[in-house]
């Protein structure tokens, strides 16, 4: 007992004199020696666990990819489709799969953010804890077993949450219930006038949600550069008047848009076919043009929507969602309504006012006196009126002189009339017949 006492303190001593060499700094190796052993049992402890929590919670931080989303493209620019020489240069044809392929990501874009998550996962996961893998897999980092098992309860529903958002995205469209069909793309231009003023661009509207155009009353798109001019033509289709103005367009191989009446539609639908068949877009100006702020919001619709199945009746083809009120009038209700409907609002960037004039001189005074004070726009005039189509020759003469470029406006997607509204024109119609040819094929001069 006595040699096991002694032996016990000469051990003790050894201990304390190594430890007062140690303090004495005489052995710098077991001083390393012993300082790394401090270091590791204070990692072990908790100081290494700042750290990577840190590490592993700066992953989601890093993350989001998600935020960068391309807006969606109202206006795309699509080649020009000549005959002639002239044609735009292949580059701009890659400007509408550009678009395409920048809205694709929207939906892909949510499901990698949860990847980060799940990463880190396994890392932060205790030996121990085997049965508690599959629970603490989502938490970044945790510090204790208690926490992890919080955290983990927390993160579990965060993972349902991630799948709803793609579900989400696709809610807007629903609005127009069947997918949109595609308008077909207008023939190409044949052009035999070598100096013919031309189309200079071809933009395409995606009128999803009822986009405004015009900056008398809409100023979110403006796609016109300097010098640039839409023509748009009001209140259609009329005898002569319209023929006129198409020879017009026709004599220097441009094309224009039609905002045609409803009732007038009926009147001469062979004339709307021809508007149609030279590669002109066809919108819609109510049935009957009534100043929709003086109806109520059902009279206002009717208005609107009888109109679009009589322009749809007289094309016998597609109609274009382009819409355009009667004197420029939008009641709130229905620019509400028209974007339900995914139809497009124009207006103007100026009037020409054509319909309070009475000769071709004062028109083309009018046109060219506004363009030269905005620089570019889209010009509202009216192919119902005789002066009109008389002055539209010289207009188009200044145009080409002043430099101007005409840009023409096709719809990325078909309207669909509603079958109601369509039975109401085809029952205003006096007595029908079941033979729908052209006049000029039933009556012809022989004599």
């Amino acid at each position: 007992m006595r040699a096991a006492v002694a032996i016990g303190g000469l051990l003790v001593a050894g201990c304390l004199g190594a430890y007062g060499a140690v303090e004495a700094q005489k052995f710098p190796i077991i001083d390393k020696v012993a300082s790394t052993i401090t270091s590791t049992i204070r990692s072990a402890i908790g100081d290494t666990g700042m750290p990577t929590a840190t590490t592993a919670s700066a992953a989601p931080v890093a993350a989001p990819p998600v935020q960068p989303q391309a807006p969606r493209a109202v206006v795309t620019e699509i080649p020009v489709q000549t005959l002639a020489p002239q044609a735009a240069p292949p580059p701009q044809a890659t400007s509408a799969p550009v678009v395409a392929s920048q809205a694709t990501p929207k939906a892909a874009a949510t499901p990698p953010a949860a990847a980060p998550q799940i990463a880190p996962a396994p890392q932060a996961a205790p030996a121990p804890q085997t049965a508690a893998a599959p629970q603490a897999a989502q938490p970044p980092a945790p510090t204790s077993a208690p926490g992890m098992q919080l955290a983990a309860a927390q993160a579990t529903p965060a993972a349902p949450a991630a799948p709803a958002a793609p579900a989400a995205q696709p809610a807007p469209a629903a609005n127009a219930g069947p997918p949109p069909t595609p308008m077909p793309v207008p023939p190409p231009i044949d052009c035999k006038n070598p100096n013919a003023l031309g189309i200079s661009r071809v933009v395409q509207i995606d009128t999803t949600g009822g986009p405004g155009f015009g900056l008398q009353h809409f100023r979110n798109h403006d796609f016109l550069n300097d010098h640039e001019v839409v023509l748009t033509f009001d209140d259609g289709p009329w005898l002569n008047n319209t023929d006129a103005v198409l020879k017009a367009l026709a004599d220097q191989c441009i094309r224009a848009t039609f905002f045609a009446i409803g009732l007038h539609s009926t009147y001469y639908p062979e004339i709307l076919k021809r508007v149609a068949a030279a590669g002109n877009t066809v919108g819609s100006h109510t049935w009957s043009h009534k100043d929709l702020t003086k109806l109520t919001p059902e009279q206002a619709k009717d208005e609107i929507e009888k109109g679009i199945s009589a322009v749809h009746w007289a094309l016998g083809g597609p109609i274009a969602p382009f819409f355009r009120f009667p004197a420029l009038r939008h009641p709130p209700e229905m620019v509400t309504y028209l974007g339900e409907r995914n139809i497009g609002i124009f207006s103007c960037d100026f009037d020409s006012f054509d319909f309070k004039m009475h000769r071709s001189d004062q028109v083309v005074k009018s046109v060219m006196e506004k363009l030269a004070k905005h620089g570019k726009g889209i010009i509202l005039m009216h192919d119902f009126h005789k002066h009109t189509a008389q002055a539209l020759p010289e207009i188009l003469a200044k145009l080409k002189a002043g430099g101007y470029k005409i840009v023409h406006m096709v719809p990325k997607y078909q309207l669909q009339s509603l079958p109601q509204y369509d039975e109401m024109v085809l029952k205003d119609q006096k007595l029908p017949t079941i033979d729908q040819r052209p006049t000029s094929n039933i009556v012809q001069t022989i004599q």
